[in-house]
């Protein structure tokens, strides 16, 4: 069962990653009909909403985006910065949406940022106190192992709301702003709801895969 459960979890992973690899790569390819590059909108959203302290930056990489409000910097890869389509106008809406979060304070976004700490601190002790807590049978050590790396799965279930409300208020703002057209904002949907799904299989993935540590664990109490 934990075998099943362990390429379940990759595979379902694996297929929210091919999906978006094939979403993007079909929405890269459609210029909108306004000609701006997700530069510009980016630009446009932040002057819009007097977020005019934040830069936009050019970086390396394949669908690496993202905002950093530390440093208030909008980072969009080269295919995103530079293009004219819905896949480089959707994605640089989406990260001014974030900065827009944190602007009106967002609570979901907030929260997630206090829990960072924790799901570090767990991330790098929790596995190992679980499989401790496995090869010694102590349940105690073992739950504590789970506790740990359960930041993680709160982490990630924070990030849903976070993730769906930037792509909405991206949809909202480029057709209010008139960046797209109608049959464009279908587009840029479709594009945003690829990338959010990539968010929901990390979470399914995540359950998945504690499910099989606690089946292990009982597994190997039923044994002794």
């Amino acid at each position: 069962m934990d075998i099943i459960l362990l390429f379940g979890a990759l595979l379902i992973v694996f297929i929210a990653q091919q999906w978006l690899n094939i979403v993007y790569s079909k929405y890269k390819s459609i210029e909108v009909d306004s000609n701006l590059t997700g530069a510009q909108v980016a630009e446009r959203i932040l002057s819009k909403y007097d977020l005019n302290d934040i830069k936009v930056l050019k970086i390396s990489g394949n669908l690496s985006d993202h905002y950093n409000n530390s440093k208030k910097l909008i980072n969009l890869s080269n295919d995103i910065y530079e293009g004219v389509t819905v896949a480089s106008v959707a994605v640089a809406a989406h990260e001014c949406g974030h900065a827009i979060q944190y602007k009106e304070g967002y609570i979901p976004i907030k929260i997630r940022n206090i829990l960072v700490p924790f799901v570090n601190f767990g991330n790098t002790l929790g596995y190992l106190v679980i499989m401790i807590g496995l090869f010694a049978s102590i349940t105690k050590l073992f739950l504590l192992g789970l506790i740990l790396i359960s930041f993680a799965l709160i982490f990630q279930i924070i990030t849903l709301p976070v993730e769906f409300d930037a792509s909405k208020r991206a949809r909202k703002i480029l057709f209010e702003m008139g960046i797209v057209n109608e049959d464009e904002k279908k587009y840029v949907k479709r594009m945003l709801m690829a990338a959010a799904f990539t968010y929901v299989a990390g979470l399914i993935s995540s359950i998945m895969q504690i499910l099989r540590l606690v089946l292990a664990f009982a597994s190997d109490r039923d044994r002794d």
